[in-house]
C-alpha cells in the first residue's frame, strides 16, 4: 500500500491505482526526554503509528531487543477521516528512508 499525503488537509490517504510512491513532508525529529507513558496513545483513532523502515526491505536481522535493524521507529501521521487506525494496519502501510532505484 502507498501512502498518499493529502497536502491541503495535512492527512494521510491512499494513493493512486498504481502509484508506487508518493513524497511525504519532511520531518524534523527534535530528541527531548519524555516519560514512556507519553509515546503512545493507543486510544487516538484520528493518527496512525506508521512504522519508518530503512529501506523497502521491511526484513532485517532481529537485534537484541527483538526489533528489526531496518525498522527506524513509529512516525505519527494523521489520517483520513473515514478510516482508522487498523485500516492502515492491514493495508500494510510505512514509510521509508530509501527508495530502491
Amino acid at each position: 500500500m502507498t501512502l498518499l499525503w493529502k497536502w491541503e488537509q495535512g492527512y494521510l490517504d491512499e494513493s493512486e491505482i498504481g502509484v508506487m510512491q508518493s513524497p511525504m513532508p519532511i520531518v524534523h525529529f527534535v530528541p527531548m526526554q519524555k516519560p514512556l507513558e507519553n509515546l503512545f496513545r493507543p486510544e487516538r483513532q484520528d493518527e496512525y503509528q506508521t512504522p519508518l523502515y530503512k529501506t523497502s526491505l521491511r526484513a532485517g536481522i532481529l537485534s537484541t531487543t527483538g526489533q528489526s535493524t531496518n525498522f527506524v521507529l513509529c512516525v505519527l501521521l494523521p489520517i483520513r477521516p473515514d478510516t482508522t487506525p487498523d485500516f492502515w494496519v492491514n493495508q500494510g502501510a510505512a514509510m521509508l528512508c530509501m527508495l530502491n532505484t
